[in-house]
C-alpha cells in the first residue's frame, strides 16, 4: 500500500506499487469485485512513465498511487458496462475526473463492479455478481459504488472513484470500514459519467487514508468547460475550536442494528471531549426529503439517462438486466410535469424546514446507514433492505449537502461507520471535524499461524497490532487442520456438536486491520465470532469448501496443542 508521492518512502516507485497491487488482486480471489482488469503490462508501462516523469524532477501529486474506477465512469481503453454487457461502449477519452487523476500520477489497474445503472444501495443488483463485504463474504458491501469500496478496503488499491446519488458513495464505505468522500455537487465534473440522475450525481472517493482522498478531490474539482453543471469551488470557514455539531433526536436513531446506537453514542460523546458542542436537532424534514428521491418525480430523472435503452430490451429483463433496477427505472415513465413541479416545490419547503433547524451548526453527524444485512437478507427483500440503507443519505444530494463517510471502529466484528453532512462547499470542513473522529482499534481473535511465536504473526506485528489476552471461543465451533503452506487451520462455527477453541485476542489499528485483511490467502476470511464470554470479536474463518477432507482437529483444544500432540507423536 502506498501513500502519495509526497508521502511516501522514494524507494517505492509506481512500478512497486503496481507490482504489487496486481499480487493482491490475485491474492484476494474476490472476481466479483470487477468487471475489466486492465492488462497488467499496459499498467506496468504507464507506471514506468510516471517513474521517469518524477525522476526527471516532475511533480506528480499522486506517483506511487493505484486506483480503481467504478465501471459508469469512462477510463480510454476499457468499456464501460454501467453493469450490463448490452449497455456496453468503448470511450474515446477517461473521464475529467480519471484523466486529472492520473496527469496527477495515479495509475488505473481496473474497472469495478456497481449496482447496475447506479442504481442501489446494496452492491447486489449486478449480472457480473453480487460483490462480497471485505470484512464478511456472508454480508453485502453496499452499493451501488459496490466494487471500488471493497477493492479499497482490501487494500488492493489506494483509492478508487465511486459515483453518489443517493449514499452510493457512502454506504458502502460504512460497511467495509474505509473513508468515503461525497463532494459538494457539481465540485468534480461528471463528464464522462453514465448518470444515474444527472443534476444530483456526484463523483465520489474511497481511500483508508483520509487526507488521500482528500487530495484527491482537490486534485480533480474544478469546471472543465463540459459539464454544464459543474461549478468551482468557494472558501469554506475553518473550524472553530468548539464547533456546534447537530445529532439525531432519539426517535431518529431508533431501528438501528444492535449495539450501533450504542457505539453513535460513543463516537458523539468522544467529540465532545474535543471541545465540540453537541446539539439535539429534529431532522425529520430531512427524513421526509430523503423519501423523494425514489418515492417521488425525481425518479424520472433515473428514466431519462437508460429508459429507452432498458425499454428497448425487455428480452433482458432477469438476464443481463436486473429486475428490480429495471423496474426502479421505469418507473419514472409514471410521473408528469405537474408531479415533478409539486415535488420540487414540497422538497424546497422540507428544505428550508430541515436546514433552518441545522443553523448555527458545522455538520450534523448521524450513522453513515442502519445496519448491515446478509446477501440472503437482501436477495428476500431487495427494495426494503435498500431502502433502510440510505435513511440517513438520501437526501444529502437533493438538498445540495457535502456530506463525508468516516470508520468508526467495529460492533460485533463488523464494521460502524458516521457521517458528517454539511453545507455546500463545507467540504474542508467537514475533513477537519473527521480528523477529531477518532476510530477504535479493531479486536481480532486469531487460532492459528498468526498466534504469537507461529510462522505469520509478524504480519499482525507489521499492522501495528498488540497482543491482549488468551481467550476461547463460545463452545460452538469446530477446528481443521488445512493443507496450506505454512500450516494453519480453519475455524468454522457449526448448529450442533461444536467445542471451545483457544486463540489469542490482538488489538490492530483500524488503517492496519484493512492491510493485514488484505494479505489473507484463500479460503481464509474475516467474519464476526463469538467468544465464550459472550463477546462478538472479528476473526478468522474460512470458507465451507476449504473444510471439505480436512482433519477435524477440534479435540486438542487448540492449533497450538495440536502442533504439540502431532510432534510427540
Amino acid at each position: 500500500m502506498h501513500a502519495a508521492a509526497d508521502d511516501r518512502d522514494e524507494a517505492v516507485t509506481s512500478v512497486d506499487a503496481v507490482d504489487a497491487a496486481y499480487g493482491r488482486l490475485r491474492e484476494a480471489g474476490r472476481p466479483e469485485v470487477w468487471i475489466t482488469v486492465r492488462d497488467e503490462a499496459d499498467a506496468l508501462a504507464e507506471a514506468a512513465a510516471v517513474d521517469r516523469r518524477t525522476a526527471a524532477g516532475e511533480r506528480l501529486p499522486l506517483a506511487g498511487t493505484v486506483a480503481a474506477v467504478k465501471d459508469n465512469i469512462d477510463v480510454a481503453g476499457l468499456p464501460t458496462t454501467a453493469g450490463s454487457r448490452a449497455y456496453a461502449y468503448d470511450p474515446d477519452a477517461d473521464a475529467t475526473s480519471v484523466a486529472r487523476l492520473r496527469a496527477a500520477g495515479a495509475v488505473v489497474i481496473g474497472k469495478t463492479n456497481l449496482d447496475q445503472f447506479a442504481t442501489g444501495l446494496v452492491g447486489t443488483r449486478s449480472p457480473f455478481g453480487a460483490v462480497r463485504n471485505a470484512w464478511d463474504p456472508e454480508r453485502i458491501s453496499g452499493g451501488s459504488s459496490s466494487g471500488s469500496a471493497v477493492a479499497t478496503a482490501l487494500g488492493i488499491v489506494d483509492l478508487a472513484l465511486g459515483t453518489d446519488t443517493a449514499g452510493s458513495g457512502r454506504v458502502p464505505a460504512a460497511l467495509n470500514g474505509v473513508h468515503g468522500v461525497k463532494p459538494t455537487r457539481g465540485l468534480v465534473p461528471a463528464t464522462g459519467v453514465v448518470p444515474a440522475c444527472r443534476t444530483l450525481d456526484c463523483v465520489t472517493v474511497f481511500a483508508r487514508d483520509l487526507p488521500l482522498a482528500r487530495r484527491a478531490v482537490e486534485l480533480m474539482s474544478g469546471p472543465d468547460g463540459a459539464d454544464p453543471l459543474a461549478r468551482p469551488d468557494r472558501p469554506a470557514p475553518a473550524l472553530d475550536a468548539a464547533p456546534r455539531v447537530a445529532v439525531p433526536a432519539p426517535e431518529h436513531l431508533d431501528g438501528l442494528a444492535d449495539g450501533w446506537a450504542e457505539a453513535f453514542g460513543r463516537v458523539v460523546e468522544d467529540l465532545a471531549a474535543t471541545g465540540a458542542e453537541i446539539v439535539e436537532v429534529d431532522i425529520a424534514p430531512l427524513l421526509e426529503a430523503a423519501a423523494l428521491l425514489y418515492g417521488g418525480a425525481f425518479v424520472a430523472e433515473r428514466t431519462v439517462a437508460v429508459g429507452d435503452f432498458i425499454a428497448a430490451h425487455p428480452e433482458l429483463v432477469g438476464d443481463d438486466l436486473d429486475p428490480t433496477v429495471a423496474a426502479i427505472v421505469l418507473a419514472g415513465r409514471q410521473a408528469g410535469a405537474v408531479d415533478y413541479v409539486r415535488d420540487r416545490e414540497r422538497l424546497d419547503r422540507l428544505a428550508l424546514d430541515g436546514l433552518t433547524r441545522l443553523a448555527g451548526t458545522a455538520a450534523l453527524l448521524t450513522p453513515t446507514t442502519t445496519g448491515h444485512p446478509t446477501l440472503a437478507e437482501v436477495a428476500a427483500d431487495p427494495v426494503g433492505a435498500n431502502a433502510r440503507l440510505g435513511r440517513y443519505t438520501n437526501f444529502a444530494n437533493l438538498l445540495d449537502r457535502s456530506a463525508l463517510a468516516v470508520p468508526a471502529g467495529a460492533v460485533a466484528g463488523l464494521p460502524f461507520g458516521v457521517m458528517l453532512t454539511g453545507a455546500p462547499f463545507a467540504d474542508r470542513t467537514l475533513a477537519q471535524l473527521a480528523e477529531r473522529i477518532a476510530a477504535p482499534p479493531v479486536e481480532l481473535l486469531v487460532v492459528g499461524a498468526h498466534l504469537r511465536g507461529q510462522p505469520l504473526n509478524h504480519q499482525l506485528v507489521s499492522a501495528g497490532g498488540s497482543f491482549v489476552a488468551d481467550v476461547r471461543t463460545a463452545p460452538s465451533y469446530r477446528l481443521y487442520a488445512l493443507p496450506t503452506t505454512p500450516p494453519k487451520p480453519g475455524l468454522a462455527r457449526v448448529a450442533a456438536g461444536g467445542a471451545s477453541v483457544a486463540g489469542e485476542l490482538w488489538r490492530l489499528p483500524a488503517t492496519g486491520f484493512g492491510a493485514f485483511v488484505a494479505g489473507l490467502p484463500q479460503p481464509m476470511g474475516i467474519g464476526a465470532v463469538r467468544l465464550d464470554d459472550g463477546r462478538l470479536v472479528s476473526g478468522f474463518g474460512c470458507e465451507p469448501v476449504a473444510i471439505e477432507g480436512a482433519l477435524d482437529i477440534t479435540g486438542h483444544g487448540g492449533w497450538r496443542a495440536y502442533l504439540a500432540d502431532t510432534t510427540r507423536s
